[in-house]
């Protein structure tokens, strides 16, 4: 009863917020944002905890037998989060409204917008690739950048945008990030990417550090295979984790793992980076301290879905220690 009555208590604080115009969701207030999330995970099932590990492929030049299918999801399953990928804005406004409104919590909207909103949606704006943008020696444009792609995120609803690509492009063979890097050269990848971050942030849109801890020097695309890259840990220590130590220290707000497979650090050469605990928890999280959102990489990408089934690498993921599944390929198997 007692529980029941501070929990009556803590809803009518937050609606009284409302009422004067005070979101939780965007207040400095850290203990009013503490309240709400309390709030909201008292009043939650497991299930639908569980939800809020999955982040569903949403489209919206998709028929409605998809708009139904990601409406089961939401209240079936009490899925958490939607990355929109191919469709238009105008359409993508209207399906996260619709969504929303559907979702007992309220969905985290994510988006892969690298180079703009154009990297997904027709009729929208394009900035330059982060090859180009590497070549720009006034970082205070690269920040504007950031915060105008921002400012776009925003305008459609979309929470976390998954950049900057901080991937070093020491290798030129390198079939999937190449003009995706900001270049070849550490200092210049990280300062960029502190000042696209920065601006992005700034304009209230989290940014996510990829590809952890390290994409660029691998001779093959993880959307198709595993990608394998053949160096100790000193060699990753001084390179490829040079950025993502300076980002932290700057409030990077989120980091996407990748499918790799680094046989002189992880025990077994076939078991994906990003389900590994010793890549997640014991480099990133432990030893890197690292305390932000820990997202994968898609999983449906070849690099992980080859590895097990469906649920099985779901569950893998969540016990390397990501907090978020982006792009599950079976949410009822996972669930169970």
């Amino acid at each position: 009863m007692k529980k029941k009555s501070l929990l009556l208590l803590c809803l009518s604080f937050i609606l009284n917020g409302f009422a004067q115009g005070v979101d939780p969701l965007k207040a400095k207030d850290a203990k009013a944002q503490e309240i709400w999330v309390d709030s909201l995970l008292n009043s939650m099932s497991v299930d639908e905890k569980i939800g809020q590990l999955f982040m569903v492929q949403a489209y919206s030049n998709l028929d409605k037998k998809h708009e139904e299918f990601i409406e089961e999801l939401i209240t079936k399953y009490h899925v958490g989060n939607l990355i929109f990928m191919q469709g238009t804005p105008e359409k993508q406004a209207l399906l996260n409204n619709q969504y929303q409104a559907l979702s007992k919590v309220p969905l985290l909207i994510g988006f892969d917008g690298e180079w703009g909103l154009d990297m997904r949606l027709k009729n929208t704006f394009r900035y330059p690739w982060n090859m180009a943008l590497g070549a720009v020696s006034d970082t205070t444009l690269i920040q504007q950048f950031g915060e105008r792609l921002g400012v776009h995120c925003k305008r459609l609803g979309i929470h976390i945008n998954f950049a900057p690509v901080v991937d070093i492009n020491t290798n030129p063979e390198n079939p999937i990030i190449g003009n995706r890097s900001f270049g070849e050269n550490k200092e210049n990848v990280t300062e960029k990417s502190i000042a696209f971050t920065k601006g992005m942030q700034q304009a209230g849109v989290l940014a996510s550090a990829k590809h952890f801890p390290g994409h660029g020097d691998t001779a093959t695309d993880s959307h198709h295979t595993l990608p394998v890259i053949n160096f100790d840990k000193k060699r990753l220590d001084t390179l490829e984790l040079y950025p993502y130590k300076k980002m932290f220290d700057a409030g990077v707000a989120s980091v996407m793992t990748a499918h790799l497979s680094i046989p002189q650090i992880v025990s077994n050469p076939e078991l994906p980076s990003s389900l590994s605990p010793t890549i997640v928890t014991d480099l990133l999280k432990e030893k890197m301290g690292f305390l932000g959102l820990i997202i994968t990489d898609g999983l449906n990408m070849k690099g992980a879905a080859n590895y097990a089934t469906s649920a099985a690498i779901d569950l893998a993921a969540i016990l390397a220690g990501n907090d978020l599944l982006l792009i599950p390929q079976d949410v009822p198997g996972s669930v169970q």
